[in-house]
């Protein structure tokens, strides 16, 4: 698909505004976990989510996977049946120069993390939770991974189709103000600067790797975890 203001699919003028709102249902995925763990669960065990017993939280995330699973099964069925845009294929190779960036990205994410946590959030957040939960909560992770990944491939295309330009990390700008800000609500003012640099370095990966989803998970999750 090319990058014009509008997109016609069958009969349908695909806009900016149709590939808005998928981001928006990604972002709205998301927030189904602070509907869980802050009204539904604690009503039903009786105890607040910071009291949550290893079987409550495995619960937890479990639930909340699922629920972002089927949230991303649905936006990317409908991206390409509806609006003609599919997700998955090769796209251009990636030179040397692009993972190069790639990994300095990374780095770029793990220094902060290092700053942040104290030492390396992978190990402290194992020995914090033990090897039980430590697979959950990665497993967690890998889904949420993926719907901040569609807010930036949405985002991204909505902007292009609106501006004419593909070259700017629109899907990164949008991933920050809402995954990222979204965190200095639930957790605090810093980890949402940090979610909000995140977001815009997450949407430079995305076109760093020609737009390949693949390839933009697996370095996404990377930078998400390190």
């Amino acid at each position: 698909m090319t990058s014009t203001t509008k997109v016609k699919t069958e009969n349908k003028k695909v806009t900016g505004g149709d590939f808005l709102n998928l981001g928006m249902y990604a972002f709205a995925g998301l927030g189904m976990e602070v509907l869980y763990a802050y009204l539904l669960e604690p009503a039903v065990y009786g105890v607040t989510m910071e009291s949550f017993s290893t079987a409550q939280k495995i619960s937890h995330w479990i639930l909340t996977c699922a629920t972002w699973g089927l949230f991303a099964l649905v936006l990317i069925k409908k991206s390409e049946k509806k609006y003609g845009f599919p997700l998955f294929g090769k796209g251009k190779p990636v030179n040397p120069a692009r993972w190069c960036l790639c990994l300095a990205l990374i780095a770029i994410a793990l220094t902060a993390d290092l700053i942040s946590w104290g030492g390396f959030k992978i190990y402290l957040e194992f020995l914090k939770t033990g090897p039980l939960l430590f697979v959950f909560q990665y497993l967690y992770y890998a889904f949420e991974t993926m719907l901040f990944l569609l807010i930036i491939i949405f985002g991204q295309r909505a902007l292009e189709l609106w501006t004419g330009k593909a070259n700017i990390p629109y899907g990164g700008i949008i991933c920050g103000l809402t995954w990222g800000l979204a965190h200095a609500f639930t957790k605090d003012p810093l980890t949402g600067i940090l979610g909000l640099v995140l977001g815009f370095g997450m949407g430079s990966v995305y076109l760093l790797v020609n737009k390949n989803l693949k390839k933009a998970y697996v370095i996404l999750f990377l930078m998400f975890i390190v």
